[in-house]
Protein backbone atom coordinates (compact mmCIF):
# COMPACT_ATOMS: atom_id res chain seq x y z
CA UNK A 1 0.00 0.00 0.00
CA UNK A 2 1.13 3.50 -0.79
CA UNK A 3 0.13 6.55 1.25
CA UNK A 4 -0.65 9.79 -0.57
CA UNK A 5 -0.31 13.04 1.35
CA UNK A 6 -2.13 15.96 -0.23
CA UNK A 7 -0.85 19.52 0.06
CA UNK A 8 -2.63 21.82 -2.37
CA UNK A 9 -4.77 24.96 -2.21
CA UNK A 10 -7.90 23.10 -1.09
CA UNK A 11 -6.45 20.40 1.19
CA UNK A 12 -3.45 20.37 3.48
CA UNK A 13 -2.30 17.22 5.23
CA UNK A 14 -5.11 15.03 3.86
CA UNK A 15 -3.84 11.44 3.57
CA UNK A 16 -5.20 8.39 1.84
CA UNK A 17 -4.05 4.90 0.98
CA UNK A 18 -3.92 3.37 -2.48
CA UNK A 19 -5.46 -0.03 -1.81
CA UNK A 20 -6.12 -1.14 -5.41
CA UNK A 21 -3.93 -1.12 -8.52
CA UNK A 22 -4.47 2.01 -10.64
CA UNK A 23 -7.42 1.62 -13.01
CA UNK A 24 -8.40 -1.81 -11.63
CA UNK A 25 -10.94 -3.46 -9.36
CA UNK A 26 -13.77 -0.97 -9.82
CA UNK A 27 -17.21 -1.59 -8.36
CA UNK A 28 -19.04 -3.97 -10.72
CA UNK A 29 -21.55 -1.42 -11.99
CA UNK A 30 -19.05 1.42 -12.32
CA UNK A 31 -17.74 1.33 -15.89
CA UNK A 32 -16.40 4.76 -16.87
CA UNK A 33 -15.45 5.09 -20.53
CA UNK A 34 -12.62 7.56 -20.05
CA UNK A 35 -9.62 7.66 -17.75
CA UNK A 36 -8.67 10.85 -15.88
CA UNK A 37 -5.66 11.19 -18.20
CA UNK A 38 -7.91 11.00 -21.29
CA UNK A 39 -10.36 13.48 -19.80
CA UNK A 40 -7.63 15.99 -18.97
CA UNK A 41 -6.12 15.71 -22.46
CA UNK A 42 -9.52 16.23 -24.11
CA UNK A 43 -10.35 19.31 -22.08
CA UNK A 44 -12.70 19.29 -19.11
CA UNK A 45 -13.80 21.92 -16.59
CA UNK A 46 -12.27 24.73 -18.60
CA UNK A 47 -8.78 23.53 -17.72
CA UNK A 48 -8.89 25.01 -14.23
CA UNK A 49 -9.84 21.99 -12.19
CA UNK A 50 -6.44 20.37 -11.52
CA UNK A 51 -3.86 23.13 -11.85
CA UNK A 52 -2.58 23.08 -8.25
CA UNK A 53 -2.76 19.36 -7.43
CA UNK A 54 -0.69 17.72 -10.14
CA UNK A 55 1.86 16.38 -7.65
CA UNK A 56 -0.80 14.07 -6.19
CA UNK A 57 -1.24 12.05 -9.38
CA UNK A 58 1.00 10.40 -12.01
CA UNK A 59 2.93 12.92 -14.09
CA UNK A 60 1.81 11.34 -17.37
CA UNK A 61 -1.80 12.34 -16.62
CA UNK A 62 -0.76 15.96 -17.22
CA UNK A 63 1.63 15.62 -20.17
CA UNK A 64 -1.12 16.50 -22.69
CA UNK A 65 -3.64 18.02 -20.27
CA UNK A 66 -5.42 21.18 -21.33
CA UNK A 67 -4.99 23.41 -18.28
CA UNK A 68 -5.53 27.09 -17.59
CA UNK A 69 -3.42 28.77 -14.93
CA UNK A 70 -5.53 31.93 -14.72
CA UNK A 71 -9.23 31.00 -14.77
CA UNK A 72 -11.62 28.52 -16.30
CA UNK A 73 -11.54 28.80 -20.09
CA UNK A 74 -14.44 27.04 -21.87
CA UNK A 75 -12.42 27.13 -25.10
CA UNK A 76 -10.17 24.47 -23.57
CA UNK A 77 -13.13 22.11 -23.20
CA UNK A 78 -13.45 19.49 -25.92
CA UNK A 79 -16.73 20.98 -27.15
CA UNK A 80 -15.64 24.59 -26.50
CA UNK A 81 -18.56 25.34 -24.17
CA UNK A 82 -19.03 25.86 -20.44
CA UNK A 83 -20.86 22.87 -19.04
CA UNK A 84 -20.49 23.00 -15.28
CA UNK A 85 -21.68 25.05 -12.36
CA UNK A 86 -19.34 26.85 -9.95
CA UNK A 87 -17.95 24.90 -7.01
CA UNK A 88 -20.04 27.08 -4.67
CA UNK A 89 -23.23 25.71 -6.26
CA UNK A 90 -21.97 22.14 -5.86
CA UNK A 91 -21.47 22.86 -2.15
CA UNK A 92 -24.94 24.39 -1.75
CA UNK A 93 -26.49 21.28 -3.30
CA UNK A 94 -24.62 18.97 -0.93
CA UNK A 95 -22.52 17.36 -3.64
CA UNK A 96 -19.19 18.11 -1.95
CA UNK A 97 -17.77 15.89 0.80
CA UNK A 98 -14.72 16.85 2.89
CA UNK A 99 -12.54 14.06 1.45
CA UNK A 100 -12.95 15.50 -2.06
CA UNK A 101 -13.53 19.28 -1.86
CA UNK A 102 -13.28 19.60 -5.67
CA UNK A 103 -16.19 17.22 -6.24
CA UNK A 104 -16.85 14.22 -8.40
CA UNK A 105 -13.83 14.45 -10.72
CA UNK A 106 -11.42 14.63 -7.81
CA UNK A 107 -13.17 11.62 -6.30
CA UNK A 108 -12.89 9.79 -9.65
CA UNK A 109 -9.19 10.61 -10.05
CA UNK A 110 -8.51 9.23 -6.59
CA UNK A 111 -10.72 6.18 -7.14
CA UNK A 112 -9.00 5.46 -10.46
CA UNK A 113 -5.63 5.92 -8.74
CA UNK A 114 -6.59 3.20 -6.21
CA UNK A 115 -8.25 4.85 -3.23
CA UNK A 116 -11.45 3.35 -1.84
CA UNK A 117 -13.57 5.14 0.77
CA UNK A 118 -17.06 5.17 2.25
CA UNK A 119 -18.23 7.83 -0.24
CA UNK A 120 -17.65 5.58 -3.27
CA UNK A 121 -21.20 4.24 -3.42
CA UNK A 122 -22.76 7.73 -3.37
CA UNK A 123 -20.43 9.00 -6.08
CA UNK A 124 -21.08 5.97 -8.28
CA UNK A 125 -24.85 6.58 -7.95
CA UNK A 126 -24.29 10.17 -9.09
CA UNK A 127 -22.26 8.90 -12.06
CA UNK A 128 -25.05 6.50 -13.04
CA UNK A 129 -27.61 9.33 -12.90
CA UNK A 130 -25.77 11.10 -15.74
CA UNK A 131 -26.89 8.38 -18.17
CA UNK A 132 -30.14 10.28 -18.70
CA UNK A 133 -28.13 12.75 -20.80
CA UNK A 134 -27.10 9.95 -23.15
CA UNK A 135 -30.77 9.18 -23.85
CA UNK A 136 -31.52 12.85 -24.48
CA UNK A 137 -28.70 13.09 -27.02
CA UNK A 138 -29.78 9.88 -28.74
CA UNK A 139 -33.41 11.08 -28.88
CA UNK A 140 -32.60 14.57 -30.19
CA UNK A 141 -29.47 14.28 -32.34
CA UNK A 142 -28.33 12.37 -35.38
CA UNK A 143 -25.74 9.74 -34.49
CA UNK A 144 -22.24 11.21 -34.09
CA UNK A 145 -23.44 14.79 -34.73
CA UNK A 146 -21.00 16.40 -32.33
CA UNK A 147 -22.48 19.84 -32.99
CA UNK A 148 -25.79 18.76 -31.43
CA UNK A 149 -26.22 19.35 -27.68
CA UNK A 150 -22.64 20.38 -27.05
CA UNK A 151 -23.29 21.30 -23.40
CA UNK A 152 -24.75 17.90 -22.63
CA UNK A 153 -21.93 16.19 -24.48
CA UNK A 154 -19.32 18.22 -22.55
CA UNK A 155 -21.08 17.46 -19.25
CA UNK A 156 -20.95 13.75 -20.07
CA UNK A 157 -17.20 14.06 -20.69
CA UNK A 158 -16.88 15.59 -17.22
CA UNK A 159 -18.38 12.36 -15.89
CA UNK A 160 -16.14 9.97 -17.88
CA UNK A 161 -18.77 9.10 -20.51
CA UNK A 162 -17.36 9.32 -24.04
CA UNK A 163 -20.06 11.43 -25.69
CA UNK A 164 -18.10 11.47 -28.97
CA UNK A 165 -19.40 7.93 -29.59
CA UNK A 166 -23.11 8.83 -29.36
Amino acid sequence: MKTIIVDDLMQRGYCYELVEPMGKNFASKFTPELTPKEMLSMGVFGGKYMTDCQQEFPKDWFMEAKLSSAKSDPELNYFGVRASQPLSVWGEKGWIYPDDPRGWFQWYCRYFYGRRIEDDERQIKRWKAMKRHISQIKNNCLPFDLSCRKRQRQALLHWAYDSRRI
